[in-house]
């Protein structure tokens, strides 16, 4: 499986876990889960704390998820993330 198909499984098992649009801004392959793929996509969605005061805003936080991937693209791992992982 290549590069192209891992990019778009990625984002689309985001998107459609976060019911935002998902941008792919890390990908890589692994040798962890019969040569898998890591990634990391970013969404931007509403402010969870605006949100939790019952506040109307047009203000988003930009989220970032992981997702691993194994050999047959299968996705083994989901995780909100702080940070990118270097």
């Amino acid at each position: 499986m290549g590069f192209e198909q891992a990019a778009k499984k990625i984002t689309e098992f985001v998107g459609a876990m976060t019911g935002s649009n998902a941008k792919l801004v890390k990908l890589e392959k692994t040798s962890q889960d019969g040569g898998g793929w890591i990634g990391y996509a970013e969404v931007f969605e509403e402010s969870a704390f605006i949100k939790s005061l019952g506040l109307p805003s047009r203000v988003m936080d930009r989220n970032l998820y992981e997702v691993r991937l194994n050999g047959a693209l299968e996705v083994v791992a989901y995780a909100r993330k702080e940070k990118l992982e270097e």
